[in-house]
C-alpha cells in the first residue's frame, strides 16, 4: 500500500501531466530555483519539492508522459532515494555538482517535433542557451514563457513580505555609496552604462541590506538597476519602510515594485550599453532586454568585492567566531553530560538542532542559523545532507558517530563547522576513518600557495591522505562563506567539479570552508570543517603567496584519532590548533563549559 506521502506525490504528478497534454508539452522541466537563480529558495518557488518529495537543494525534475525523473550529485543519493521511494519518480544520478546530463537527456530522448517547456524565469540563462541549442538541432521547440506551476499548484504561497532592514555600522564597515562607485568604476572599465543585477546575495552587499526572504539566508528578493548616477532597486511594495526609503534616496537609490523590471527594461534606448553576468541571471529576465541593446556578458563586480572581507570585517568575523565556538563549547558539554546520564529520555536527532540553536541564541549578536543543522548518527552520517524530521530520525544510544554541521549568521560574520563525536565505543576502522579525514584538513589548512592560484587546483590537497587509503569523498572540499550574508558564495570553490577559471583565483579576504569528509553508506559519516581566511604569507622572486588563517574555534574530538597514524608536523598542527582555541574561549566560558573546553583542548 502506497504511504499518503507517495500518494500524494503521484496525484500531483498526474495533475501535471493533465496540465501538460491540455498545453501540447512534451516533457517539463523543472530546476531548483527562482528568478534570481538562488541556492535556496523562497517557499513560493519550491515546485520541484513540491511535485517530488524530494527535498535536497539541488535537484532538477524533468516530467514526461511515460517518465519522472530527478537528477542530483552524490551528496542527495541516498537521500533522493529515500524521499522518492514508491512515488515513479527515478533517481538520475548526476556524476558531478556542475553537470547538466539532464539536457543531453532530454536531446537524445526528445523526438521531432515535439515540445520541451521550462518556466524561463527560473532557468539559468547559460543553461537555458544550452538546452535551447541541443533541442533546435533535434527540431524540438522549446517553450519557456509558461508557469504551469501556477495552474497545479492551487495553494502555491505568496511573494514573502517580510520588511527589508539595513546592515549599519559598525558591522557594516563600507558605505553603501562607496560600494556603488567601486561597481561603476568597474563598470566604465567593461564599458557599460548600466548594470543589471538579479543575485540576492550581490545586492545585499552591495546596498548594505539584509532580509529574510529565504530560510536562514539574510536576504531579500529583489533586482538592481545601475546607472552612472543613480540606481533603482525594484522590491515587492511594502517591504522597505519609509525611514529606510529616505535613506537609500539620500544615496542615490530609487525604490520601485517588484514586478516593473520588464517594463523598465523594455524601456531602454538603443545606445544602451548594459552589463550582466549570465551565471547568475535568468533566461526569462535576458529575454526582457530588447534586440536593440547593447548587452556585455560579466561576471558581477560585485562577487569579487564581497567575497574579499576587509581586516575591518574581519575584526567581527573572529568576534563572531569566538562567540559561535563559546556556545558550541556549552553544546557539546550538555551532550556529554546528557548522553552519561542514564536517567534521562532517549535523545534523538532532532534534540540536537533544537539544543544548538539555543546555545548559538544565547550568544550577542545572533540572527539565526546559517542552515538547516545536519545531526547524523550511525548510518544517517553518511548521507551528506541528510535531515533529521519527526517522521524520520534517530535516537541517540548505544555506540557510534554523530556527525554534527551547523552554522550561525551573526551581524558580524556566518559561521559554518562540522564536528563528529564518539558515542559510546568506537572501532578501530572509525578511528583510521576519523585520523585520515583530520590529515587532510590539516594537509591544506597548513598550505601555502601563490595569490591568484585557481581554487579548485587546492582540492587534491585535502583528498591525498584518503586516496592513498583507497578512499574518496562525493562533494567539493570547500566554498566561499559570506559577511552575514549566504554560507554559500563565490568565486572560489575549492571542489573538483568546479573549472579553474580565472575568476576562482584565491586572493586575500576571501573566506572559505575546508571541510573532506568520508561515507560508508549504512554504516557511518565523517566530515571535519574550519573556516579559513586566505592572508598574505610574504613574497619571493616567484610572487605573491598566501596561507590560510584557520577562523573556527571549537575542539577537535581526539577520542576518534588514532595517534600512530599522525605524523610529528600534524600533531603540532593539532596541538596549536587547540592551544588557540582555549586561549580564545575560556574568558567566554565558564563553570562545566570551561572544564569542558580544558579537557577537549588538552595536548597529544
Amino acid at each position: 500500500m502506497p504511504t499518503t506521502h507517495t500518494a500524494t506525490i503521484v496525484e500531483r504528478i498526474a495533475r501535471l501531466r493533465e496540465a501538460m497534454h491540455q498545453q501540447q508539452i512534451d516533457a517539463l522541466m523543472v530546476p531548483s530555483a527562482d528568478p534570481h537563480l538562488s541556492e535556496y529558495l523562497p517557499s513560493r518557488w519550491q515546485g520541484r519539492e513540491w511535485l517530488s518529495g524530494f527535498t535536497g537543494s539541488v535537484g532538477t525534475l524533468i516530467v514526461t508522459p511515460q517518465f519522472a525523473g530527478i537528477w542530483t550529485d552524490a551528496r542527495y543519493w541516498t537521500q533522493a532515494e529515500q524521499q522518492l521511494a514508491g512515488t515513479g519518480i527515478s533517481l538520475m544520478k548526476l556524476t558531478s555538482g556542475a553537470s547538466v546530463q539532464y539536457v543531453d537527456w532530454l536531446a537524445a530522448t526528445m523526438q521531432p517535433g515535439q515540445t520541451v517547456a521550462v518556466d524561463g524565469n527560473v532557468l539559468g540563462l547559460a543553461i537555458g542557451r544550452q538546452l535551447a541549442l541541443a533541442l533546435q538541432a533535434k527540431d524540438v521547440t522549446l517553450r519557456t514563457e509558461l508557469d504551469l506551476l501556477q495552474q497545479v499548484w492551487q495553494e502555491r504561497p505568496a511573494m514573502p513580505l517580510a520588511p527589508v532592514f539595513e546592515h549599519l555600522p559598525p558591522y557594516a564597515t563600507q558605505s553603501r555609496a562607496d560600494k556603488l562607485a567601486q561597481v561603476r568604476a568597474a563598470m566604465q572599465q567593461l564599458g557599460a552604462r548600466l548594470h543589471l543585477i538579479s543575485a540576492l546575495d550581490d545586492i545585499a552587499y552591495l546596498f548594505n541590506l539584509r532580509g529574510s526572504d529565504i530560510s536562514y539566508n539574510p536576504v531579500f528578493l529583489a533586482h538592481a538597476l545601475i546607472e552612472q548616477e543613480q540606481a533603482t532597486l525594484f522590491v515587492t511594495a511594502g517591504k522597505i519602510d519609509a525611514a529606510l526609503n529616505a535613506a537609500l534616496a539620500a544615496d542615490g537609490v530609487r525604490v520601485v515594485a517588484y514586478d516593473t523590471l520588464a517594463a523598465r527594461l523594455g524601456q531602454l534606448p538603443a545606445d544602451s550599453t548594459l552589463l550582466i553576468d549570465p551565471r547568475r541571471i535568468s533566461y526569462g529576465t535576458r529575454q526582457w532586454i530588447p534586440v536593440r541593446v547593447h548587452v556585455i556578458d560579466a561576471i558581477n563586480p560585485a562577487i569579487f568585492a564581497k567575497s574579499r572581507k576587509s581586516e575591518a570585517d574581519l575584526v567581527h568575523v573572529r568576534a563572531a567566531m569566538e562567540q559561535d565556538g563559546a556556545a558550541l563549547c556549552e553544546f557539546f558539554c550538555w551532550l556529554e553530560q546528557t548522553l552519561a546520564d542514564s536517567a534521562r529520555a532517549p535523545l534523538t536527532e532532532l534534540d540536537i538542532d533544537r539544543e544548538i540553536t539555543a546555545a548559538r541564541a544565547r550568544r550577542p549578536g545572533f540572527i539565526s542559523p546559517s542552515f538547516s543543522t545536519i545531526a547524523g548518527f550511525r548510518a544517517n552520517g553518511a548521507s551528506m545532507h541528510y535531515r533529521a524530521t519527526p517522521e524520520h530520525h534517530a535516537v541517540i544510544e548505544g555506540d557510534g558517530l554523530l556527525l554534527i554541521d551547523s552554522g550561525g549568521q551573526y551581524l558580524g560574520g556566518t559561521t559554518d563547522i562540522t564536528r563528529v563525536v564518539p558515542v559510546g565505543a568506537i572501532t578501530a576502522q572509525q578511528q583510521r576513518d576519523f585520523t585520515l579525514v583530520l590529515k587532510g584538513m590539516m594537509a591544506l589548512s597548513a598550505t601555502r600557495f601563490p595569490r591568484g592560484c585557481k581554487s579548485p587546483m587546492l582540492d587534491a590537497i585535502a583528498r591525498a591522505p584518503l586516496w592513498a587509503a583507497g578512499l574518496d569523498f562525493g562533494h567539493g572540499t570547500g566554498h566561499g562563506v559570506g559577511y552575514f550574508l549566504n554560507v554559500h558564495e563565490g568565486p572560489q570553490s575549492i571542489s573538483p567539479s568546479a573549472m579553474p577559471e580565472p575568476h576562482t583565483a584565491m586572493e586575500a579576504g576571501m573566506i572559505t570552508s575546508i571541510e573532506p569528509g568520508l561515507y560508508r553508506t549504512g554504516q557511518w559519516g565523517i566530515r571535519i570543517e574550519n573556516l579559513v581566511h586566505n592572508r598574505p604569507a610574504g613574497q619571493t622572486e616567484f610572487g605573491d603567496f598566501l596561507e590560510f588563517e584557520t577562523l573556527t574555534l571549537c575542539p577537535i574530538d581526539t577520542r576518534c584519532v588514532e595517534l600512530a597514524l599522525l605524523r610529528e608536523y600534524e600533531r603540532a598542527w593539532l596541538n596549536n590548533y587547540h592551544a588557540t582555541v582555549r586561549a580564545r574561549l575560556a574568558p567566554l566560558l565558564s563553570g562545566p563549559a570551561l572544564a569542558w573546553l580544558e579537557q577537549r583542548t588538552e595536548a597529544v
